[in-house]
């Protein structure tokens, strides 16, 4: 079966361009805005986006990714929200593709088997749970797939050639692979290492292999681009949401602000 994702990046493979997958937040700073940005994103540059869904404990995240949980999480964003909001992106998209990130207990809590039907059925092509490693491929990667939904798995500096295979294991559409060592919005990556670690990887699968963490600015996702199929970008666009708020509220500029942002970024990935 070929999902969203597969045909896009099929697209993009033949246009002889990369990816750009911007990463927000669901529900932040509110359920209406954060609709408002996603409907926005594709026509901003955005070739797949990924959702965060909100958890109480985002491990891996950095300040600016966790931050905008808790915005979202106090303005009373919930899964089932969070899949509305999906299904109302799909009234007017078809096209693009959507993948949720985050962590497991909110999955676990809905039954793994239940939310992927559900994620599926709302109009999700792709899952990222950054806390499963693929030792427990039983929980909620192999149900997924059989759901008929891309699983995209992590790799980092520090997946070595022995572990490089059981990542890899049933995974598809993508692989994310994250530059640098630490937390979401820490330092900027070396296209050097990164183009080097994405060679390895690719000897490996041929999957795209999507880079993430670290990319702020168009000259950031011009290097990663050269380097990689896609660029992944997160928290400089939830930093954009959070510097357009008044007392924590959005302003009529908050959309623009990651639209703008997205727009300049996108120049800077088809510019590779």
């Amino acid at each position: 079966m070929t999902t969203r994702i597969d045909a896009r990046f099929a697209e993009l493979r033949k246009a002889g361009r990369k990816a750009l997958v911007t990463f927000v937040t669901a529900g932040d700073p509110d359920p209406d805005t954060s609709l408002a940005i996603l409907r926005a994103l594709p026509g901003a540059g955005a070739d797949v986006i990924e959702i965060g869904m909100p958890f109480t404990d985002p491990m891996a995240d950095g300040p600016a990714i966790q931050a905008s949980g808790q915005r979202a999480l106090k303005a009373g964003q919930t899964m089932a929200k969070t899949l509305d909001m999906v299904r109302a992106f799909r009234a007017d998209d078809a096209t693009t593709p959507i993948v949720l990130m985050g962590y497991y207990n909110p999955v676990y809590v809905r039954g793994p088997a239940a939310f992927a039907a559900e994620a599926k059925a709302a109009g999700v092509d792709g899952l990222i749970v950054v806390d499963l490693p693929p030792e427990e491929d039983d929980e909620l990667c192999l149900p997924a797939r059989a759901a008929g939904l891309n699983f995209i798995r992590l790799a980092t500096p520090t997946t070595d050639d022995a572990r490089l295979p059981a990542v890899l294991a049933n995974v598809s559409g993508f692989v994310y692979y994250v530059s640098i060592t630490g937390v979401t919005g820490a330092a900027r990556p070396d296209a050097d290492a990164v183009r080097a670690a994405v060679a390895r990887i690719k000897r490996k699968t041929d999957l795209p292999v999507a880079v993430g963490f670290g990319v702020r600015d168009a000259q950031g996702a011009r290097a990663i681009a050269s380097a990689a199929d896609g660029v992944v970008v997160g928290s400089a666009l939830v930093e954009a949401v959070r510097a357009s708020l008044v007392e924590g509220r959005a302003t009529p500029g908050t959309v623009g602000a990651v639209t703008k942002l997205v727009a300049d970024i996108a120049a800077g990935v088809r510019a590779a």
